[in-house]
Protein backbone atom coordinates (compact mmCIF):
# COMPACT_ATOMS: atom_id res chain seq x y z
CA UNK A 1 0.00 0.00 0.00
CA UNK A 2 1.35 3.22 -1.04
CA UNK A 3 -1.03 5.65 0.79
CA UNK A 4 -0.98 5.78 4.77
CA UNK A 5 -2.24 8.38 6.64
CA UNK A 6 -5.71 9.95 5.50
CA UNK A 7 -7.22 12.98 7.62
CA UNK A 8 -11.24 13.08 7.90
CA UNK A 9 -13.31 16.31 8.58
CA UNK A 10 -16.26 16.44 7.27
CA UNK A 11 -19.82 18.43 7.94
CA UNK A 12 -21.45 15.99 5.85
CA UNK A 13 -21.37 12.38 7.49
CA UNK A 14 -23.69 10.31 5.29
CA UNK A 15 -21.76 7.08 4.32
CA UNK A 16 -18.73 8.48 6.10
CA UNK A 17 -18.35 5.59 8.90
CA UNK A 18 -18.41 2.49 6.26
CA UNK A 19 -15.70 4.40 4.51
CA UNK A 20 -13.27 5.04 7.13
CA UNK A 21 -13.82 1.24 7.89
CA UNK A 22 -12.85 0.23 4.84
CA UNK A 23 -9.78 2.73 5.30
CA UNK A 24 -8.87 1.37 8.21
CA UNK A 25 -8.99 -2.51 7.25
CA UNK A 26 -6.56 -0.78 4.46
CA UNK A 27 -4.25 0.24 7.28
CA UNK A 28 -4.61 3.43 7.22
CA UNK A 29 -4.38 5.42 10.21
CA UNK A 30 -6.91 7.70 10.27
CA UNK A 31 -6.48 11.43 12.12
CA UNK A 32 -9.44 13.75 12.95
CA UNK A 33 -11.68 16.83 13.96
CA UNK A 34 -14.32 17.83 16.12
CA UNK A 35 -17.72 15.89 15.35
CA UNK A 36 -16.12 14.03 12.74
CA UNK A 37 -14.12 12.31 15.42
CA UNK A 38 -16.62 12.08 17.76
CA UNK A 39 -18.65 10.10 14.73
CA UNK A 40 -15.58 7.71 13.90
CA UNK A 41 -14.91 6.84 17.42
CA UNK A 42 -18.55 6.04 18.49
CA UNK A 43 -18.28 3.38 15.60
CA UNK A 44 -15.19 1.86 16.90
CA UNK A 45 -13.17 2.86 14.51
CA UNK A 46 -9.66 4.08 16.10
CA UNK A 47 -8.52 7.68 15.73
CA UNK A 48 -5.99 10.33 16.26
CA UNK A 49 -6.80 13.70 16.95
CA UNK A 50 -5.48 16.41 14.92
CA UNK A 51 -4.69 17.98 18.00
CA UNK A 52 -2.42 15.73 19.08
CA UNK A 53 -0.19 16.61 16.15
CA UNK A 54 -0.20 19.83 15.92
CA UNK A 55 0.11 20.43 19.72
CA UNK A 56 -2.53 22.98 19.96
CA UNK A 57 -6.90 22.22 20.53
CA UNK A 58 -9.00 23.35 18.44
CA UNK A 59 -9.55 27.41 19.20
CA UNK A 60 -11.75 30.24 18.52
CA UNK A 61 -15.36 28.14 18.73
CA UNK A 62 -13.89 25.34 16.29
CA UNK A 63 -12.82 28.08 13.63
CA UNK A 64 -9.08 26.89 14.06
CA UNK A 65 -8.42 23.46 13.72
CA UNK A 66 -5.99 22.18 10.75
CA UNK A 67 -4.82 25.51 9.96
CA UNK A 68 -1.44 24.41 11.34
CA UNK A 69 2.40 23.87 9.30
CA UNK A 70 2.12 19.97 10.98
CA UNK A 71 -1.44 19.56 8.81
CA UNK A 72 -0.40 21.56 5.76
CA UNK A 73 3.01 20.73 5.26
CA UNK A 74 2.09 16.73 5.21
CA UNK A 75 -0.16 17.65 2.76
CA UNK A 76 1.75 19.71 0.58
CA UNK A 77 5.06 18.13 0.68
CA UNK A 78 5.67 16.40 -2.89
CA UNK A 79 7.11 13.36 -2.47
CA UNK A 80 9.08 13.24 -5.31
CA UNK A 81 11.54 16.51 -4.55
CA UNK A 82 14.10 15.76 -1.84
CA UNK A 83 13.90 19.59 -0.33
CA UNK A 84 10.76 18.86 0.38
CA UNK A 85 11.07 15.36 2.19
CA UNK A 86 14.22 16.94 4.47
CA UNK A 87 12.14 19.37 5.32
CA UNK A 88 9.52 17.17 6.82
CA UNK A 89 12.05 14.80 8.28
CA UNK A 90 14.00 17.89 9.95
CA UNK A 91 10.50 18.88 12.03
CA UNK A 92 9.53 15.35 12.01
CA UNK A 93 6.49 16.20 10.32
CA UNK A 94 4.67 13.08 8.06
CA UNK A 95 2.93 12.71 5.02
CA UNK A 96 -0.91 12.74 4.55
CA UNK A 97 -2.01 10.69 2.04
CA UNK A 98 -5.28 10.73 1.57
CA UNK A 99 -7.83 13.64 2.47
CA UNK A 100 -11.74 13.24 3.03
CA UNK A 101 -13.34 17.09 3.67
CA UNK A 102 -16.79 18.06 2.46
CA UNK A 103 -17.95 21.95 4.07
CA UNK A 104 -19.95 24.02 6.61
CA UNK A 105 -23.25 23.62 5.19
CA UNK A 106 -23.33 27.09 4.00
CA UNK A 107 -25.97 26.44 0.98
CA UNK A 108 -28.62 25.31 3.52
CA UNK A 109 -28.21 27.91 6.11
CA UNK A 110 -29.39 30.57 4.01
CA UNK A 111 -32.45 28.56 3.56
CA UNK A 112 -33.73 28.52 6.15
CA UNK A 113 -36.58 30.68 6.80
CA UNK A 114 -35.36 32.86 9.72
CA UNK A 115 -31.43 32.78 9.15
CA UNK A 116 -29.23 35.47 11.02
CA UNK A 117 -26.69 36.95 9.72
CA UNK A 118 -24.48 35.15 12.47
CA UNK A 119 -25.43 32.06 11.42
CA UNK A 120 -25.03 32.74 7.97
CA UNK A 121 -21.20 33.91 8.75
CA UNK A 122 -20.17 31.02 11.25
CA UNK A 123 -21.04 28.60 8.33
CA UNK A 124 -18.79 30.05 6.20
CA UNK A 125 -15.58 27.48 6.13
CA UNK A 126 -11.96 28.24 6.26
CA UNK A 127 -9.86 25.63 6.92
CA UNK A 128 -12.07 23.29 5.00
CA UNK A 129 -11.60 25.06 1.72
CA UNK A 130 -7.97 25.63 2.57
CA UNK A 131 -7.09 21.91 3.26
CA UNK A 132 -9.05 21.07 0.13
CA UNK A 133 -7.13 23.05 -2.19
CA UNK A 134 -4.01 22.33 -0.60
CA UNK A 135 -4.22 18.43 -1.59
CA UNK A 136 -5.80 19.56 -5.09
CA UNK A 137 -2.67 21.34 -5.48
CA UNK A 138 -0.70 18.26 -4.64
CA UNK A 139 -3.09 15.79 -6.59
CA UNK A 140 -0.36 13.51 -7.69
CA UNK A 141 0.85 12.50 -4.22
CA UNK A 142 -2.78 13.30 -2.01
CA UNK A 143 -6.18 11.58 -2.73
CA UNK A 144 -8.94 14.56 -2.48
CA UNK A 145 -11.78 13.25 -1.79
CA UNK A 146 -15.17 15.79 -1.46
CA UNK A 147 -17.97 14.09 -1.99
CA UNK A 148 -19.67 11.46 -0.37
CA UNK A 149 -20.82 9.67 -4.06
CA UNK A 150 -16.95 9.19 -4.11
CA UNK A 151 -16.37 6.90 -1.71
CA UNK A 152 -16.83 3.65 -3.19
CA UNK A 153 -15.00 4.65 -5.99
CA UNK A 154 -11.68 5.75 -4.23
CA UNK A 155 -12.25 2.87 -1.75
CA UNK A 156 -12.76 0.15 -4.81
CA UNK A 157 -9.75 1.45 -6.41
CA UNK A 158 -7.96 1.38 -3.24
CA UNK A 159 -8.38 -2.19 -2.36
CA UNK A 160 -8.09 -3.73 -6.28
CA UNK A 161 -4.65 -1.16 -6.86
CA UNK A 162 -3.19 0.04 -4.04
CA UNK A 163 -3.94 3.53 -4.94
CA UNK A 164 -5.41 5.52 -7.39
CA UNK A 165 -4.07 6.21 -11.12
CA UNK A 166 -3.00 9.83 -11.96
CA UNK A 167 -6.08 10.02 -14.29
CA UNK A 168 -7.87 9.10 -11.30
CA UNK A 169 -6.39 11.74 -9.20
CA UNK A 170 -6.72 14.30 -11.80
CA UNK A 171 -10.34 13.66 -11.82
CA UNK A 172 -10.82 13.85 -8.11
CA UNK A 173 -8.98 17.61 -8.39
CA UNK A 174 -11.09 19.09 -11.06
CA UNK A 175 -14.04 18.44 -8.78
CA UNK A 176 -12.49 19.80 -5.53
CA UNK A 177 -11.44 23.22 -7.04
CA UNK A 178 -14.84 23.25 -8.65
CA UNK A 179 -16.42 22.41 -5.24
CA UNK A 180 -14.39 25.42 -3.85
CA UNK A 181 -15.19 27.67 -6.33
CA UNK A 182 -18.59 26.73 -6.26
CA UNK A 183 -18.71 27.07 -2.39
CA UNK A 184 -17.40 30.73 -2.80
CA UNK A 185 -19.55 31.79 -5.30
CA UNK A 186 -22.45 30.93 -3.57
CA UNK A 187 -20.75 33.08 -0.13
CA UNK A 188 -20.13 35.90 -2.34
CA UNK A 189 -23.34 36.47 -4.67
CA UNK A 190 -25.28 36.26 -1.06
CA UNK A 191 -23.34 38.74 0.60
CA UNK A 192 -23.60 40.92 -2.36
CA UNK A 193 -27.13 40.49 -2.23
CA UNK A 194 -27.69 41.04 0.93
CA UNK A 195 -25.08 43.79 1.60
CA UNK A 196 -24.78 46.31 -1.31
CA UNK A 197 -27.64 47.16 -4.31
CA UNK A 198 -25.38 46.47 -7.23
CA UNK A 199 -27.46 44.74 -10.43
CA UNK A 200 -24.38 44.51 -12.26
CA UNK A 201 -21.31 44.40 -10.82
CA UNK A 202 -17.77 44.87 -12.05
CA UNK A 203 -16.71 41.14 -11.18
CA UNK A 204 -19.27 38.43 -11.84
CA UNK A 205 -19.53 34.65 -10.98
CA UNK A 206 -22.13 32.14 -11.97
CA UNK A 207 -22.59 28.96 -10.55
CA UNK A 208 -24.93 25.89 -11.74
CA UNK A 209 -25.29 22.56 -11.07
CA UNK A 210 -26.19 19.69 -13.96
CA UNK A 211 -29.96 18.81 -13.22
CA UNK A 212 -30.03 16.45 -16.15
CA UNK A 213 -28.34 15.56 -19.24
CA UNK A 214 -29.91 16.28 -21.97
CA UNK A 215 -30.44 13.05 -24.77
CA UNK A 216 -29.02 16.41 -27.21
CA UNK A 217 -29.05 20.09 -27.43
CA UNK A 218 -31.22 21.73 -30.24
CA UNK A 219 -30.66 19.50 -32.69
CA UNK A 220 -29.77 15.85 -32.80
CA UNK A 221 -25.89 16.01 -33.59
CA UNK A 222 -25.43 18.19 -30.62
CA UNK A 223 -25.19 17.02 -26.82
CA UNK A 224 -27.13 18.91 -24.34
CA UNK A 225 -27.83 19.51 -20.37
CA UNK A 226 -29.86 21.62 -18.36
CA UNK A 227 -28.24 23.17 -15.37
CA UNK A 228 -29.97 25.40 -12.15
CA UNK A 229 -28.60 28.18 -10.12
CA UNK A 230 -27.05 27.82 -7.48
CA UNK A 231 -28.22 28.55 -4.59
CA UNK A 232 -31.81 27.19 -5.86
CA UNK A 233 -34.37 30.08 -6.71
CA UNK A 234 -37.85 29.91 -4.73
CA UNK A 235 -40.20 31.43 -7.76
CA UNK A 236 -42.26 29.65 -9.72
CA UNK A 237 -40.20 28.33 -12.86
CA UNK A 238 -39.40 26.12 -15.28
CA UNK A 239 -36.56 24.53 -12.92
CA UNK A 240 -38.42 24.00 -10.45
CA UNK A 241 -41.34 22.10 -12.37
CA UNK A 242 -42.47 18.63 -11.38
CA UNK A 243 -42.67 15.98 -14.43
CA UNK A 244 -46.03 13.68 -13.64
CA UNK A 245 -45.61 11.99 -16.96
CA UNK A 246 -43.87 11.93 -20.20
CA UNK A 247 -40.60 11.55 -21.67
CA UNK A 248 -37.98 13.24 -20.86
CA UNK A 249 -37.61 17.10 -21.52
CA UNK A 250 -36.02 18.12 -24.66
CA UNK A 251 -33.27 20.89 -24.33
CA UNK A 252 -36.32 22.48 -27.09
CA UNK A 253 -38.97 21.87 -24.51
CA UNK A 254 -36.93 23.41 -22.03
CA UNK A 255 -36.34 27.22 -23.83
CA UNK A 256 -40.09 27.04 -24.93
CA UNK A 257 -41.59 25.77 -21.64
CA UNK A 258 -39.51 28.43 -20.01
CA UNK A 259 -41.28 31.39 -22.53
CA UNK A 260 -44.46 30.03 -21.46
CA UNK A 261 -44.88 29.87 -17.87
CA UNK A 262 -42.84 33.59 -17.74
CA UNK A 263 -45.56 35.07 -20.48
CA UNK A 264 -48.53 33.48 -18.25
CA UNK A 265 -46.89 35.50 -15.08
CA UNK A 266 -48.17 38.12 -16.88
CA UNK A 267 -52.00 37.44 -16.51
CA UNK A 268 -54.11 37.11 -13.31
CA UNK A 269 -57.14 35.71 -15.04
CA UNK A 270 -57.58 32.36 -16.16
CA UNK A 271 -55.23 32.12 -19.09
CA UNK A 272 -53.43 30.30 -21.41
CA UNK A 273 -50.08 30.77 -23.51
CA UNK A 274 -49.34 28.15 -26.70
CA UNK A 275 -45.64 28.10 -26.85
CA UNK A 276 -43.99 26.91 -30.32
CA UNK A 277 -40.32 27.70 -31.58
CA UNK A 278 -39.83 29.97 -28.19
CA UNK A 279 -42.94 32.75 -29.13
CA UNK A 280 -47.13 32.93 -28.44
CA UNK A 281 -49.23 31.80 -31.06
CA UNK A 282 -52.11 32.01 -29.42
CA UNK A 283 -52.97 33.80 -25.81
CA UNK A 284 -56.24 34.34 -23.94
CA UNK A 285 -57.61 35.03 -20.82
CA UNK A 286 -60.84 33.77 -20.32
CA UNK A 287 -63.74 33.28 -17.44
CA UNK A 288 -62.73 29.58 -17.45
CA UNK A 289 -59.45 27.63 -18.57
CA UNK A 290 -61.81 25.59 -21.59
CA UNK A 291 -62.67 28.76 -23.25
CA UNK A 292 -59.35 30.43 -22.93
CA UNK A 293 -57.91 27.50 -24.70
CA UNK A 294 -60.59 27.87 -27.57
CA UNK A 295 -59.80 31.29 -28.30
CA UNK A 296 -56.04 30.81 -28.10
CA UNK A 297 -56.05 28.02 -29.87
CA UNK A 298 -58.35 29.81 -32.66
CA UNK A 299 -55.60 32.19 -33.12
CA UNK A 300 -53.64 30.01 -35.39
CA UNK A 301 -54.88 26.68 -36.17
CA UNK A 302 -52.28 24.75 -37.16
CA UNK A 303 -49.18 26.40 -34.93
CA UNK A 304 -49.90 24.95 -31.87
CA UNK A 305 -49.39 21.08 -33.45
CA UNK A 306 -46.04 19.76 -31.45
CA UNK A 307 -46.35 22.98 -29.38
CA UNK A 308 -46.21 24.13 -25.49
CA UNK A 309 -49.30 24.86 -23.65
CA UNK A 310 -49.37 26.77 -20.35
CA UNK A 311 -52.36 27.57 -17.82
CA UNK A 312 -52.37 29.24 -14.87
CA UNK A 313 -55.24 27.01 -13.48
CA UNK A 314 -55.69 23.27 -12.89
CA UNK A 315 -56.28 21.48 -15.75
CA UNK A 316 -59.76 19.42 -15.38
CA UNK A 317 -61.29 16.42 -17.34
CA UNK A 318 -63.04 18.89 -19.72
CA UNK A 319 -59.85 20.92 -20.95
CA UNK A 320 -57.90 17.41 -20.63
CA UNK A 321 -60.29 15.75 -23.65
CA UNK A 322 -59.97 18.88 -25.76
CA UNK A 323 -56.25 19.13 -25.72
CA UNK A 324 -56.29 15.44 -26.39
CA UNK A 325 -57.41 16.18 -29.81
CA UNK A 326 -54.27 17.35 -31.05
CA UNK A 327 -50.76 16.36 -30.83
CA UNK A 328 -48.71 18.48 -28.18
CA UNK A 329 -44.97 18.01 -26.61
CA UNK A 330 -45.80 19.51 -22.92
CA UNK A 331 -48.79 20.85 -20.77
CA UNK A 332 -47.91 22.72 -18.14
CA UNK A 333 -49.98 24.08 -15.09
CA UNK A 334 -50.48 24.26 -11.05
CA UNK A 335 -52.10 21.32 -11.17
CA UNK A 336 -54.20 18.57 -13.15
CA UNK A 337 -57.18 16.61 -11.48
CA UNK A 338 -57.71 13.16 -11.28
CA UNK A 339 -59.94 12.88 -14.24
CA UNK A 340 -57.31 14.41 -16.22
CA UNK A 341 -54.29 12.86 -15.49
CA UNK A 342 -56.55 9.48 -16.44
CA UNK A 343 -57.29 10.82 -19.98
CA UNK A 344 -53.58 12.13 -20.51
CA UNK A 345 -52.44 8.50 -19.57
CA UNK A 346 -53.43 7.31 -23.27
CA UNK A 347 -50.44 9.89 -24.32
CA UNK A 348 -47.35 8.31 -22.66
CA UNK A 349 -44.73 10.72 -24.44
CA UNK A 350 -46.83 13.72 -23.64
CA UNK A 351 -44.72 15.41 -20.91
CA UNK A 352 -47.01 17.02 -17.49
CA UNK A 353 -45.44 19.78 -15.49
CA UNK A 354 -46.62 20.43 -12.66
CA UNK A 355 -45.77 24.25 -11.28
CA UNK A 356 -47.22 24.75 -8.07
CA UNK A 357 -48.20 28.49 -7.14
CA UNK A 358 -48.96 29.59 -11.19
CA UNK A 359 -52.34 29.94 -10.03
CA UNK A 360 -51.33 32.74 -7.50
CA UNK A 361 -49.33 35.95 -8.16
CA UNK A 362 -45.63 36.06 -8.68
CA UNK A 363 -43.38 38.45 -7.61
CA UNK A 364 -40.27 38.63 -10.47
CA UNK A 365 -36.76 40.07 -9.84
CA UNK A 366 -33.64 39.95 -10.86
CA UNK A 367 -31.36 39.66 -13.77
CA UNK A 368 -30.85 37.01 -16.19
CA UNK A 369 -27.95 36.17 -18.68
CA UNK A 370 -27.50 35.29 -22.53
CA UNK A 371 -24.17 33.56 -23.40
CA UNK A 372 -22.33 34.44 -26.60
CA UNK A 373 -19.14 33.29 -27.62
CA UNK A 374 -16.38 34.64 -25.56
CA UNK A 375 -19.10 36.04 -23.00
CA UNK A 376 -22.35 36.83 -21.04
CA UNK A 377 -24.72 39.30 -21.87
CA UNK A 378 -27.14 40.38 -18.81
CA UNK A 379 -29.43 42.60 -17.68
CA UNK A 380 -32.33 43.55 -15.59
CA UNK A 381 -35.73 40.85 -15.81
CA UNK A 382 -38.30 42.63 -18.19
CA UNK A 383 -41.22 43.11 -16.04
CA UNK A 384 -41.99 46.48 -15.97
CA UNK A 385 -45.18 47.44 -17.98
CA UNK A 386 -46.29 51.73 -18.23
CA UNK A 387 -49.22 52.47 -16.57
CA UNK A 388 -52.32 53.63 -18.61
CA UNK A 389 -51.88 56.85 -16.91
CA UNK A 390 -48.14 57.80 -18.58
CA UNK A 391 -49.49 56.57 -21.97
CA UNK A 392 -50.07 59.36 -24.67
CA UNK A 393 -52.93 59.43 -27.17
CA UNK A 394 -52.06 60.69 -30.26
CA UNK A 395 -54.62 60.83 -32.53
CA UNK A 396 -57.70 62.78 -33.46
CA UNK A 397 -59.42 59.88 -32.55
CA UNK A 398 -59.69 58.63 -28.79
CA UNK A 399 -59.16 54.96 -27.62
CA UNK A 400 -62.34 53.76 -25.97
CA UNK A 401 -62.50 52.37 -22.34
CA UNK A 402 -63.06 48.83 -23.95
CA UNK A 403 -59.98 49.40 -26.46
CA UNK A 404 -57.68 50.58 -23.43
CA UNK A 405 -57.92 47.40 -21.41
CA UNK A 406 -57.24 45.16 -24.93
CA UNK A 407 -54.43 47.75 -25.36
CA UNK A 408 -53.27 46.42 -21.58
CA UNK A 409 -53.79 42.82 -22.82
CA UNK A 410 -52.03 43.50 -25.69
CA UNK A 411 -48.57 44.75 -24.28
CA UNK A 412 -48.47 42.05 -21.79
CA UNK A 413 -48.79 40.20 -25.13
CA UNK A 414 -46.55 41.19 -27.48
CA UNK A 415 -43.68 41.86 -24.82
CA UNK A 416 -43.37 38.00 -24.88
CA UNK A 417 -43.31 37.84 -29.21
CA UNK A 418 -39.93 37.38 -30.92
CA UNK A 419 -38.90 40.81 -32.25
CA UNK A 420 -40.09 42.50 -34.94
CA UNK A 421 -43.74 41.80 -33.34
CA UNK A 422 -47.10 42.51 -33.53
CA UNK A 423 -50.25 41.07 -31.80
CA UNK A 424 -53.99 41.92 -32.95
CA UNK A 425 -56.31 41.33 -29.91
CA UNK A 426 -60.31 41.57 -29.08
CA UNK A 427 -60.55 41.91 -25.54
CA UNK A 428 -58.76 39.63 -23.57
CA UNK A 429 -57.63 36.91 -26.62
CA UNK A 430 -55.22 37.01 -29.33
CA UNK A 431 -56.73 36.98 -32.99
CA UNK A 432 -53.55 37.34 -34.75
CA UNK A 433 -49.63 37.30 -33.77
CA UNK A 434 -46.59 37.98 -36.06
CA UNK A 435 -43.22 37.97 -35.11
CA UNK A 436 -39.62 37.22 -35.90
CA UNK A 437 -39.40 39.31 -39.04
CA UNK A 438 -36.66 41.60 -39.99
CA UNK A 439 -39.30 44.21 -40.61
CA UNK A 440 -42.02 45.45 -39.16
CA UNK A 441 -44.59 45.75 -41.94
CA UNK A 442 -43.53 41.86 -42.47
CA UNK A 443 -44.93 40.93 -39.13
CA UNK A 444 -48.05 42.87 -39.82
CA UNK A 445 -48.76 41.42 -42.84
CA UNK A 446 -47.63 37.94 -41.30
CA UNK A 447 -50.22 38.41 -38.49
CA UNK A 448 -53.28 39.78 -40.86
CA UNK A 449 -52.80 36.92 -42.67
CA UNK A 450 -52.93 34.41 -40.25
CA UNK A 451 -55.98 36.68 -38.50
CA UNK A 452 -57.85 36.87 -41.94
CA UNK A 453 -60.82 37.87 -40.40
CA UNK A 454 -60.94 37.64 -37.29
CA UNK A 455 -58.48 40.96 -37.31
CA UNK A 456 -61.46 43.22 -38.13
CA UNK A 457 -62.27 45.50 -35.19
CA UNK A 458 -58.99 44.75 -33.70
CA UNK A 459 -56.92 46.22 -31.06
CA UNK A 460 -52.54 46.14 -32.16
CA UNK A 461 -49.63 45.81 -30.24
CA UNK A 462 -46.55 46.79 -31.62
CA UNK A 463 -42.95 45.47 -29.84
CA UNK A 464 -41.43 49.28 -30.74
CA UNK A 465 -42.18 51.95 -32.87
CA UNK A 466 -42.89 52.12 -36.95
CA UNK A 467 -40.68 53.50 -38.93
CA UNK A 468 -42.79 54.19 -41.51
CA UNK A 469 -46.59 54.28 -41.91
CA UNK A 470 -46.99 50.97 -44.00
CA UNK A 471 -47.84 48.70 -41.23
CA UNK A 472 -50.65 50.72 -39.78
CA UNK A 473 -52.07 51.36 -43.63
CA UNK A 474 -52.24 47.37 -43.92
CA UNK A 475 -53.50 47.08 -40.60
CA UNK A 476 -55.97 49.57 -41.38
CA UNK A 477 -57.18 47.70 -44.45
CA UNK A 478 -57.37 44.53 -42.22
CA UNK A 479 -59.77 46.55 -40.05
CA UNK A 480 -57.87 46.78 -37.04
CA UNK A 481 -59.68 50.16 -35.00
CA UNK A 482 -57.02 51.04 -32.42
CA UNK A 483 -53.18 50.94 -31.96
CA UNK A 484 -50.62 50.65 -29.35
CA UNK A 485 -46.90 51.28 -30.14
CA UNK A 486 -43.75 52.52 -28.20
CA UNK A 487 -43.66 55.78 -30.17
CA UNK A 488 -40.16 57.83 -30.87
CA UNK A 489 -39.61 57.40 -34.60
CA UNK A 490 -38.61 60.04 -36.63
CA UNK A 491 -41.49 59.16 -38.97
CA UNK A 492 -44.38 59.33 -35.32
CA UNK A 493 -45.89 62.37 -37.61
CA UNK A 494 -46.48 60.57 -40.99
CA UNK A 495 -47.60 57.49 -39.06
CA UNK A 496 -50.12 59.50 -37.09
CA UNK A 497 -51.25 61.30 -40.36
CA UNK A 498 -51.77 57.65 -41.64
CA UNK A 499 -54.07 56.22 -38.05
CA UNK A 500 -56.06 59.50 -38.43
CA UNK A 501 -56.59 59.17 -42.21
CA UNK A 502 -57.60 55.93 -41.56
CA UNK A 503 -59.84 56.88 -38.08
CA UNK A 504 -57.85 54.77 -36.06
CA UNK A 505 -57.16 55.67 -32.38
CA UNK A 506 -53.38 55.46 -30.76
CA UNK A 507 -51.35 55.37 -28.06
CA UNK A 508 -47.87 56.04 -27.29
CA UNK A 509 -47.02 53.82 -24.54
CA UNK A 510 -42.86 55.18 -24.26
CA UNK A 511 -41.92 51.95 -23.65
CA UNK A 512 -39.97 49.41 -25.77
CA UNK A 513 -40.23 45.43 -25.39
CA UNK A 514 -37.57 43.86 -28.28
CA UNK A 515 -37.45 40.57 -27.35
CA UNK A 516 -33.82 38.99 -29.34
Amino acid sequence: MKVKRALISVSDKEGLTDFAKGLSKLGFQILSTGGTTSVLTKSGIKIVEVSSITGFPEMLDGRVKTLHPRIHAGILARRDKRSHIDALKKYDIKTIDLLVVNLYPFEETIKKAKVTMEDVIENIDIGGPTLVRAAAKNYKDVIIVTDKKQYSSVLKSLIEKGDLTISEKEKLAIEAFSYTAQYDTIISNYLRNKWTNEILPEKVSITMRKKQDMRYGENPHLKGAFYKSIPEINEICITNAVKLQGKELSYNNILDSDGAIECIKEFSEPTCVIIKHATPCGISSAKNLLKAWKDAYATDTYSPFGGIVCFNRTVDKEVALELSNIFLEVIIAPGFSKEALIVFRKKKNLRLLKLEGLDKPVKRKGIVFRSVVGGFLSQERDVILTPRNKWKIVTKKKPTEEELRSMEFAVKCVKHVKSNSVVFVKNTRTVGIGGGQTARVDATWIATHKGKENIKGSTMASDAFFPFRDAVDMAAEAGVKAIIQPGGSIHDEEVIQAADEHKISMVFSGQRYFRH
